[in-house]
């Protein structure tokens, strides 16, 4: 009999990751954002802030958010493998 981990299985570790990805991905923006522009990152419905600003900063935290849960999702399921010996899969 194979122990494989079915997503339904996963689940509860992919949220605990998720969570985890969400703050990490939003301290490294903030950082990122402040080392660069010397202020602090613009609220989309801040009256101060251009548009190119607020959508560079939505960008910016977009591309930081999805590298970051890519990047602990592959290592959670990478941790799964060694655990296991087998990929989380349906």
């Amino acid at each position: 009999m194979t122990r494989q981990i079915s997503k339904a299985n996963y689940k509860p570790i992919g949220i605990v990751l998720g969570l985890a990805a969400g703050t990490l991905s939003g301290m490294v923006f903030q950082r990122i954002w402040a080392m660069s522009m010397r202020s602090a990152a613009p609220h989309p419905i801040d009256e101060d802030r251009g548009w190119g600003e607020v959508l560079l900063a939505a960008a910016l935290q977009g591309a930081i958010v999805a590298m970051i849960r890519a990047s602990i999702d592959r290592a959670g399921a990478t941790g799964v493998r060694k655990f296991t010996g087998h990929w989380p899969h349906d």
